[in-house]
């Protein structure tokens, strides 16, 4: 099996508009590989972390189970507390409009705890956000519109005789 092969530090600005442009035109499979292959060469690169998670969370639809975990633990990468509240927030967020696609059981009930979890994490940035950034707080009202246009609600108790189904 051929191995991956590493690209300089001078390619790096090039590597991350083109993961921007794959992001744009979505394909956000070569944007992930393109922002894993600066962060092979550099480890460090916010902005290239901060890509990969758009990225990743650009696949939801897709495969999100392993995605949201991959995300998750891509946060931890980043060095700014505003900014991995902020990213945890729009993984949950994401994650949500994922789970009310599937149309599954129980997806509206799992798509609004997504959400709570979403403004939760919006809030802590918001106490932690540079005084001229509102994006937390648009993102927060975003996931209360969501919501009311989609009626969502908690889960019912199963004390109150719901059937419950299995969160798929």
């Amino acid at each position: 099996m051929a191995e991956l092969k590493p690209i300089s530090k001078k390619a790096i600005p090039q590597a991350l508009e083109k993961a921007m442009r794959y992001r744009l035109l979505n394909d956000s499979w070569q944007a992930e590989s393109i922002c894993r292959d600066i962060l092979r060469t550099d480890p460090e690169n916010q902005e290239a972390v901060y890509t990969l998670i758009l990225a990743i969370t650009d696949q939801f639809d897709k495969n999100s189970k392993r995605s949201l975990n991959q995300a998750l633990e891509t946060v931890s990468q980043l060095t700014d507390k505003y900014q991995a509240a902020y990213c945890r927030g729009l993984i949950y967020e994401r994650q949500a409009r994922a789970a009310l696609k599937r149309q599954t059981p129980r997806a509206g009930y799992i798509a609004y705890e997504h959400l709570m979890r979403a403004m939760q994490n919006y809030e802590d940035a918001e106490k932690l956000r540079p005084a001229d950034n509102e994006e937390s707080i648009l993102r927060w009202n975003a996931c209360i519109r969501f919501i009311k246009q989609n009626k969502l609600s908690p889960s019912p108790s199963e004390e109150s005789g719901a059937q419950p189904f299995l969160d798929v």
